[in-house]
């Protein structure tokens, strides 16, 4: 280009010539380019976050993921059977029924209900998916508050990638949990409480653990299998015999669960705070780290449940034992080796007890096993009966741990003294 070129385009473009025609073409074409790619951009956040919300709202728990997790821990566990050595087993648990069934409506002085034919060998898989279907009935009751808390409508990507963020955290933590419990659990009386009370509960024999266990404690497996049906069916009778704890049950545990939903918000933060001082071995408080999150109202929930609980896994040892002597051979010796084993934990298996609140649960038949025993020793079998009266006569927290209390208050304990009933039943 030379100067004279340079000069008439320098000219052409301070008098608005064709050279400022073009720039100012560019700088349009540029301030469009940009609106445009700004708008997609912008569109596209908000259609991701439409969608982000749309799936953040399908539900707290990704169960089929949770299925998943538990089913690949427990792929290689010792002891895994095949489907046809499962099915192999059935006749065996047959028999152990036919012995059962008739030797506690004896003792119980009742027929059992249907319970009994209602029976299902599974595998370490199976156990976690009849759970995983109890678990999320369980969520599905507070679902619906909790997500409309975590987002609200049109709170956008934010919120609701955070909401999917929890949700990947919550599928995984349930997902190893029940790979843990999966590998322990040997027997179970399945009941979803939150159903309809029509909904039939069914006993599961987790063969595989019963198995494993009757072989690292050395004794026979028949006996071992008669063993635990004897008190997973005691379990059904407790629940089918007597109609009124079934909702009675369920009312509080609707209620629980109603309090922990709306009071979300500051629930995840005492509940990281509590759990780190259990770790940390901070703890001093006699009061479980759960229970210290609660209101009163919980609290006063989720103590009358605790007592009902530890009632019915202590009548339940109690019948275990007490019919067993007759119908188990080697029962003192599979029982004595079963308790033991209870207590021997490793640190992490302590650990994760802890985390997960199933530490409660050996609370619960330690008090429960105490407390059975002192209503039998000094009220005998019509106090047992009494028992199960009706929501009236279930025992307080604090009657489970001071049994004389519950005798007194039904009258029993001057009546019958430490004999038992006038008839000398035992029970």
């Amino acid at each position: 280009m030379t100067g004279q070129q340079r000069d008439r385009e320098s000219s052409g473009a301070k008098s608005g010539g064709p050279g400022a025609e073009r720039s100012a073409w560019r700088d349009d074409r540029l301030w469009q380019v940009g609106f445009l790619v700004g708008s997609a951009v912008g569109a596209a956040i908000t259609v991701a976050g439409r969608r982000a919300e749309q799936s953040a709202r399908q539900g707290l728990v990704d169960w089929p993921q949770v299925e998943r997790i538990a089913a690949g821990r427990l792929r290689h566990a010792p002891g895994t059977l095949t489907a046809a050595e499962l099915q192999a087993t059935e006749p065996a648990w047959a028999a152990a029924m036919a012995k059962v069934a008739p030797a506690l409506a004896t003792h119980l002085g009742a027929e059992l209900p249907g319970v009994v034919e209602r029976i299902e060998v599974v595998d370490r898989a199976g156990w976690v998916r009849a759970n995983v279907t109890s678990f999320a009935q369980l969520i599905r009751t507070l679902e619906g508050e909790l997500l409309d808390q975590l987002i609200p409508p049109g709170a956008g990507w934010p919120k609701a990638a955070m909401a999917l963020a929890n949700r990947w955290v919550s599928t995984r933590q349930l997902g190893l949990l029940l790979g843990f419990m999966g590998q322990r659990v040997l027997g179970q009386y399945d009941l979803a409480l939150l159903t309809a009370e029509a909904t039939p509960g069914k006993l599961l024999f987790v063969e595989e653990n019963v198995r494993q266990t009757a072989r690292n404690l050395d004794v026979p497996i028949d006996a071992f299998r008669t063993w635990i049906a004897l008190h997973e069916t005691t379990h059904a009778f407790e629940f089918e015999a007597h109609p009124w704890l079934r909702p009675y049950l369920a009312s509080r545990l609707e209620r629980q669960l109603q309090l922990f939903s709306r009071d979300a918000s500051s629930l995840g933060r005492e509940a990281m705070r509590g759990l780190g001082r259990a770790l940390r071995g901070e703890d001093t408080d006699a009061r479980h780290w759960l229970e210290r999150m609660m209101t009163d109202e919980q609290r006063r929930l989720f103590r009358e449940t605790q007592a009902v609980m530890s009632l019915l896994e202590g009548f339940g040892d109690h019948v275990m034992d007490e019919v067993g002597k007759e119908l188990v051979p080697g029962v003192a010796r599979i029982s004595e080796r079963f308790h033991a084993r209870r207590e021997r934990r490793t640190p992490f298996e302590r650990a994760m007890l802890r985390i997960t609140g199933m530490d409660l649960k050996l609370e619960q038949y330690k008090k429960g096993e105490k407390f059975v025993a002192a209503i039998h020793r000094d009220g005998g079998a019509a106090a047992l009966r009494r028992l199960w009266d009706g929501p009236e006569t279930l025992p307080t927290a604090d009657e489970i741990e001071i049994p004389s209390r519950w005798l007194a208050r039904m009258g029993l304990g001057l009546a019958l003294g430490p004999g038992g009933d006038q008839d000398g039943a035992t029970a």
